[in-house]
């Protein structure tokens, strides 16, 4: 009966909105675990909803922050750097809760089940790449959570284009598939495939535009993946500050790493790098047609610094 009547009260109060981070309250269930209960209320078929409450205190919880893309910016690498912090809790698998529907249609509940077990004080992370270029996403996740903190990283189009492309081409040498050479996706009938989706997925200011029709732009937080490639430190110094916590991550956590050709992670005397797939060679374009690939987006880049009120330097 107690818990019957607690139902009827959630369902006529009207849900807080899930803050930036957790609330703290050891007494009772913190702020954010009771708006998720009201979420899963809201949005699961069955009225079974089991909390996965840890012994030492730690549960799992919706994220606070999702890392939205873009595929081949660096996401791997900003949300391991991002993980040195011991306020963060990250889920470790791309989720892809928000794009793929047979996972949405398991609710939040299955959601809830992929994320890891963080305390009340720390913020869970979670990261899928394909949500930016997602057209249904950005608006499943506003009705998930409106004050949600989101992380976009980009890079130079025209290298992520090429990243794109290598990624798939290594997949499928590692299944011994022949796949075509990169111009074979770049060229049709002598002029450049602008219907290649690695090429579509490059056009940024079309999918941050729809972005931008669901959450305004300072709850958007753009990590310039070039730059975390070339120095990371200033780059994570400023998630940091766009997610409110204290600043803990230094310059001591990273070291380059000649043999890889790329920045480590240090974190209490351990040393890490990113999977051995991760920086790999671009294969070499005719610089002509490079430099097309380069014209084509100039438009298109213009159109997204004017969108964000902010320049890359991109070619």
């Amino acid at each position: 009966m107690a818990a019957f009547l607690l139902g009827a009260v959630l369902l006529i109060v009207q849900p807080q909105i899930v803050p930036s981070r957790p609330a703290i309250n050891s007494n009772a269930e913190t702020s954010s675990q009771s708006v998720q209960r009201e979420l899963l209320k809201k949005t699961s078929q069955k009225n079974d909803f089991k909390e996965n409450i840890h012994s030492n205190g730690s549960c799992q919880q919706l994220p606070q922050t999702i890392i939205i893309g873009v595929r081949k910016g660096g996401t791997r690498a900003l949300l391991e750097m991002l993980s040195l912090h011991p306020d963060i809790a990250a889920a470790e698998s791309e989720v892809h809760f928000f794009d793929w529907e047979d996972h949405y249609r398991n609710g939040l509940q299955w959601y809830i089940n992929q994320m890891p077990f963080s305390y009340p004080h720390q913020i869970t992370v979670e990261k899928t790449p394909a949500y930016f270029t997602s057209p249904k996403v950005p608006e499943r996740v506003y009705n998930m959570n409106q004050s949600m903190r989101l992380l976009l990283i980009l890079r130079d189009p025209s290298e992520r284009v090429l990243s794109d492309y290598t990624q798939v081409f290594y997949n499928h040498m590692q299944k011994h598939k022949p796949y075509p050479s990169i111009e074979q996706f770049l060229i049709k009938n002598g002029e450049l495939n602008v219907d290649y989706k690695a090429i579509n997925r490059s056009l940024y200011y079309i999918h941050m535009q729809n972005w931008l029709k669901y959450f305004p732009l300072d709850h958007i937080h753009i990590v310039d993946g070039d730059k975390l490639i070339k120095d990371p430190f200033p780059e994570i110094e400023k998630v940091e500050r766009f997610l409110k916590l204290s600043p803990q991550i230094n310059a001591s956590n990273f070291y380059f790493n000649k043999t890889k050709g790329f920045y480590c992670l240090r974190d209490s005397g351990r040393e890490r790098c990113l999977h051995e797939s991760k920086g790999r060679a671009h294969p070499q374009v005719d610089t002509r047609l490079l430099e097309k690939l380069q014209e084509y987006f100039h438009e298109p880049n213009k159109k997204f610094f004017e969108l964000v009120g902010r320049t890359f330097d991109w070619h």
